[in-house]
């Protein structure tokens, strides 16, 4: 994979607004469209998330909004079937809906459970999440609320962002140490990569082969999960200094890069 901008005609890339979504009253913290494409989930710091239906016409219309969280919401993760979704609230706790019904079954955590991420295992049935409190260090959960496997101590910094690769063989996360640690979900073989600057998010590929991690250097830099490189391909290019700038892969077999930018602008 070469790490090379991509150049097309102004228009081949969407340049207009479409729709204008009104239904928080605050801040919107995080939004992700589900993996079918039939839905967006919109997360905001008005204490709620919102599932959005996307129509025929490919219009968006409010289908739930999701209350019960005491702060704001801070991340959501859609299951990979799109059955259910986890929203979890910015130092407090994690909850799973029932995607259809717009309704909550359990509570995960306690008030003060300090939730950073969470992300889904391929079977809809687990999920892992990372706190930023070192002793709730990285759980995995079945939807029941039971406690499958964990990681704690202070070994296990502050937990930035984590996710698990589509395969489910690797959970990796990213620390306030500027560490990104990667576990082998078979044989707990644990991997650990040191980077200069400090680590904002994380997105991995389609394929499970490759990750990407944003920096507040203002570069971006993909790794691969084996572990076989000695250095990053790296990407430069995009404004990051205050805010958490998040990337993903996309486009036709994940080989496009996007990122977003503080100047207003989208790499």
């Amino acid at each position: 994979m070469r790490n090379e901008d991509h150049h097309c005609s102004r228009d081949q890339i969407p340049t207009s607004t479409t729709q204008i979504l009104t239904g928080h009253k605050n801040e919107v913290w995080f939004v992700q469209f589900s993996n079918n494409g039939e839905y967006l989930v919109s997360s905001s710091n008005d204490c709620t998330a919102i599932i959005w239906k996307v129509l025929e016409d490919g219009k968006l219309t409010l289908k739930h909004t999701l209350c019960g969280h005491q702060h704001a919401v801070s991340f959501v993760a859609w299951s990979p079937d799109d059955t259910k979704l986890l929203t979890c609230g910015n130092t407090e706790v994690l909850k799973p809906w029932d995607v259809e019904t717009g309704t909550c079954k359990h509570t995960f955590g306690n008030q003060g459970f300090v939730v950073s991420s969470c992300a889904w295992f391929p079977n809809s049935k687990q999920f892992g999440c990372g706190s930023s409190d070192p002793e709730k260090g990285v759980c995995m959960w079945d939807c029941d609320g039971n406690v499958i496997k964990s990681w704690i101590g202070m070994r296990m910094p502050k937990v930035v962002d984590l996710a698990v690769t589509p395969d489910g063989e690797y959970l990796i996360s990213i620390f306030m140490d500027k560490e990104i640690r990667i576990l082998h979900m078979g044989t707990s073989a644990e991997q650990v990569i040191s980077e200069e600057h400090p680590i904002t998010s994380l997105s991995v590929s389609g394929d499970s082969k490759f990750f990407i991690v944003n920096l507040n250097s203002q570069e971006i830099h993909m790794w691969d999960v084996a572990g076989k490189w000695d250095k990053p391909l790296r990407f430069m290019g995009h404004k990051q200094h205050k805010y958490v700038i998040r990337s993903c892969f996309g486009g036709l077999n994940n080989t496009f890069i996007a990122s977003g930018c503080e100047n207003s602008q989208e790499l």
